[in-house]
């Protein structure tokens, strides 16, 4: 796994992830980690979310059949 090496970093930010990662029971490396892999994750939401809301303005004004009532059928076949 490649490694990744952040300079620079604002103290009082580094203060923070620090208290953080303790209070996670982390280390500082594990929480960095964690809010990189995180923040990455939430890109793709977004991007799924547009897409999903893009179907929704595409599908308004058309009827749709409710879906608890076809799992419903489903799962009395």
């Amino acid at each position: 796994m490649p490694d990744v090496l952040v300079r620079d970093v604002d103290e009082s930010a580094l203060a923070k992830l620090k208290l953080r990662a303790q209070a996670n029971g982390r280390s500082l490396g594990a929480e960095l980690k964690r809010i990189l892999e995180q923040s990455a994750h939430r890109a793709d939401m977004a991007t799924a979310r547009a897409s999903a809301e893009e179907m929704s303005r595409r599908l308004a004004g058309r009827p749709h059949t409710d879906s608890a009532e076809l799992l419903r059928e489903d799962r009395i076949r």
